[in-house]
């Protein structure tokens, strides 16, 4: 299967299946002397994992990773980072009914036409499951990007029809309340929604946030490698992405260009600003020292348990109803993933920009 590899200089490759033996990551560019610890990495995986709330699947997994390659005594050598979960709580029978028809909204029918066989254990390769290995390595990359202080922090800004009040905006909640809002009445509200929505036996989509800050001017790369479309193509790569934008995004089109164009000037310590960020912290494709705004539209989870239409391998009509366990809103898991992929996507940008001038290459090499 082609298609299971990011990145220029950072490369990420994924591997495994919903219902195989294990999941992971191979990250390939890293530079050696960082330190590395499992703990670390477990810790963003524990945000992603399942069975945490009363919104997310049933099935228990403990995510545990185990770093194969890459470090030694705690620090990167340079050479390629693999690392490994374990799946441990699968249940392929409930996907027995489905294994000759196609389920609305799931990758069924086209990897069947791709590749005239599918794994239909989970949706195997196209599960949301592959998520968890793009976090394993994400966590380094934020790691690293930390340490040159960039932070990159990602929230659910809605679920449903509910969006976050931004004057109650508390950073603190991200990582404590089930919906990963940073606001707690709208996650009381997002709560509630999603209880209707569960026993009418439906699910719901939402949107995730993330803000990059302490980001330098001039990342990202003319033409084809603008850092907008390089962290669009990483965000949207994720399963249940529909739309990425950055900055004011479709808004910018119902806009003037006064009302849209962001002035410069200088602060306090003569240094060029913006006195707006409508672009979203990226101009021509290239960074401009202000905060970096992205957000992915996130379509509400297709297994359902309600009876659909469908037709099955031979072209015969089907009537269908899913069973096992699935999450009635994949949006709080997949902010850890969001924030991840926008991670690895700036850091992969910014060892490309090292050889940006020829002034950088002979003052290492001299």
């Amino acid at each position: 299967m082609a298609g299971s590899t990011i990145g220029r200089i950072l490369q990420l490759t994924t591997w495994g299946e919903s219902h195989g033996p294990a999941l992971g990551a191979v990250l390939d560019g890293f530079p050696a002397g960082m330190e590395i610890r499992e703990e670390m990495i477990q810790a963003y995986l524990d945000r992603r994992k399942p069975g945490q709330s009363a919104i997310t699947t049933a099935r228990r997994e403990a995510d545990r990773v185990q770093i194969l390659s890459g470090v030694f005594e705690g620090r990167t050598t340079g050479t390629p980072i693999s690392m490994v979960i374990h799946n441990g709580d699968q249940r392929s029978k409930d996907y027995g009914d489905l294994k000759d028809c196609f389920r609305p909204g799931h990758a069924d029918y086209t990897y069947f036409r791709k590749y005239g066989l599918r794994d239909y254990r989970g949706g195997g390769r196209s599960s949301a499951r592959e998520t968890a290995a793009r976090v394993a390595a994400g966590a380094i990359a934020v790691g690293f990007l930390s340490q040159m202080g960039i932070q990159v922090q990602a929230f659910t800004r809605a679920i449903g029809p509910v969006e976050i009040n931004e004057e109650h905006f508390d950073p603190a909640l991200i990582l404590t309340l089930p919906t990963a809002m940073p606001d707690a009445e709208a996650n009381e509200k997002a709560l509630a929604y999603m209880k209707e929505c569960m026993a009418a036996g439906d699910s719901s989509g939402g949107v995730i946030e993330c803000r990059i800050t302490g980001l330098p001017a001039g990342i990202g790369d003319p033409v084809f490698y603008k850092l907008d479309a390089a962290l669009a193509s990483a965000v949207m790569s994720i399963g249940a992405v529909k739309a990425v934008e950055i900055g004011d995004g479709t808004a910018a089109a119902l806009a003037r260009g006064s009302e849209n164009n962001d002035a410069f000037c200088l602060d306090e310590k003569g240094r060029t600003v913006k006195k707006t960020n409508h672009a979203g912290g990226i101009l021509g494709g290239i960074s401009d020292g202000s905060d970096l705004i992205l957000r992915a539209y996130i379509k509400p989870t297709p297994s359902i348990s309600r009876e659909q239409e469908t037709v099955d391998e031979d072209g015969r009509p089907r009537k269908l109803f899913i069973k096992g366990r699935h999450d009635p809103v994949v949006v709080p898991r997949a902010v850890v993933v969001v924030e991840c992929m926008a991670a690895l996507t700036i850091l992969d940008a910014m060892l490309v920009n090292m050889t940006a001038r020829a002034e950088n290459v002979l003052a290492f090499y001299s």
